[in-house]
């Protein structure tokens, strides 16, 4: 599947959550299969902290690289582009087309570096919006995300739940754990602390590279889990035996390393310090008297949740307790939690089941939304699922 990113800038100026502006506002994007007739089969792909616009397929018929999550997108798999029109889009703040901190200033002609204002996860879905307008699209079918997606999708249903009829949740939580924040933190200092950094004016400079690879390493870390490293390295060694060295020695020192130098080719380090400051300041019960309080608004928005046993960073009683803020207003929501060794990153590769539970929840929505008499119905969950939500 050949895919061409496209871009569009809108001329005006945001009024961000933070109470300051940013404009004109550029956003870079994918689309994939056909919009139907009525454009009811319009899907929207929010991508995590590392992502980008390109979701799937590849750029060229000699591209050695496809998409980020190319086997859950495209012909016949789980978000299927025979049937659906699918829409990914790089957030504001990040540094893969959209406006971040390495874009161009139009006050200065400058790179933004630190000037570049807070962004948070209400804003970036703010422009996901206006694209969706650009697009001429009146309602998503399902808006999906895991992890810091996640966080966009939970954001469109309490922002603009008129604008969709489902969401899927994936390996997501309605705010971050003080531990969250915490790795956030240590990361960050990791970029502070490369003289290189120069307080986010390097663009003409060397990057501050040795501190976003580690930036990298203590969040890929956060990716995994103790299953999935035990299981891919162990305690294996580079060499026979131990060299009493500081050298690279166990097979996960050197993994980390190359994983943390090959972030550095494509990601901007002032990118990362606001996409990760956007994922702390993300919490939908904010100024409200509780989570619950703030899905009231919402009538006939159906949800998928899904958390899997083994993501310490973002752990499935975090989407239970996100659920039972749903159930409390009556919202037709189902939960599954899947068996997986992998992490985190399961959300990302444990393609199979989600295929599946795609396919089952997206059915229930084959034909055009009706107008509701009141709210939704409650999923009837499987017992041993309802048990433990």
């Amino acid at each position: 599947m050949i895919v061409q990113t496209q871009t569009v800038t809108f001329d005006t100026e945001l009024r961000l959550q933070s109470g300051a502006t940013l404009g004109p506002i550029t956003v870079a994007y994918e689309t994939y299969g056909t919009l139907n007739e009525d454009h009811s089969n319009a899907i929207l792909i929010c991508h995590a902290w590392s992502g980008d616009a390109h979701v799937a397929g590849r750029h060229s018929p000699d591209d050695p690289k496809s998409g980020w999550w190319d086997e859950a997108v495209g012909p016949g798999k789980a978000f299927d582009t025979d049937k659906y029109f699918v829409v990914c889009s790089n957030v504001i703040g990040g540094c893969s087309g959209s406006t971040g901190p390495a874009s161009i200033n139009p006050q200065t002609g400058n790179p933004y570096g630190l000037s570049f204002p807070i962004v948070t996860i209400a804003d970036m879905v703010e422009v996901q919006r206006w694209l969706m307008d650009y697009l001429g699209l009146a309602q998503w079918l399902t808006v999906v995300g895991g992890s810091m997606g996640g966080m966009q999708a939970l954001q469109w249903a309490v922002s603009y739940p008129e604008r969709m009829r489902s969401t899927m949740v994936l390996a997501a939580t309605a705010s971050l754990s003080p531990q969250s924040i915490a790795l956030s933190e240590v990361a960050r200092q990791a970029i502070y602390a490369d003289p290189n950094w120069n307080h986010g004016d390097y663009y003409d400079k060397t990057p501050p590279n040795a501190g976003l690879a580690v930036a990298r390493m203590i969040g890929h870390i956060t990716f995994l889990s103790d299953e999935s490293m035990r299981a891919k390295f162990g305690r294996r060694l580079t060499n026979e035996k131990y060299g009493y060295s500081f050298d690279t020695e166990f097979e996960v020192e050197g993994y980390l390393r190359y994983r943390g130098n090959a972030f550095t080719k494509r990601f901007d380090a002032n990118a990362f310090l606001y996409l990760s400051k956007s994922m702390d300041y993300f919490d939908l019960s904010y100024g409200q008297p509780s989570l619950a309080s703030a899905f009231k608004h919402i009538t006939d928005t159906h949800f998928l949740v899904v958390s899997y046993t083994s993501d310490w960073l973002y752990p499935s009683r975090q989407s239970k307790e996100l659920v039972r803020a749903l159930l409390q207003n009556g919202i037709n929501v189902t939960y599954v939690e899947i068996e997986s060794n992998y992490g985190h990153d399961a959300f990302l590769l444990e393609v199979e089941r989600l295929a599946e539970l795609t396919h089952d929840f997206l059915s229930r929505f084959t034909t055009p939304a009706h107008p509701s008499n009141g709210r939704a119905a409650q999923t009837k969950l499987p017992t041993d699922l309802a048990m433990n939500i």
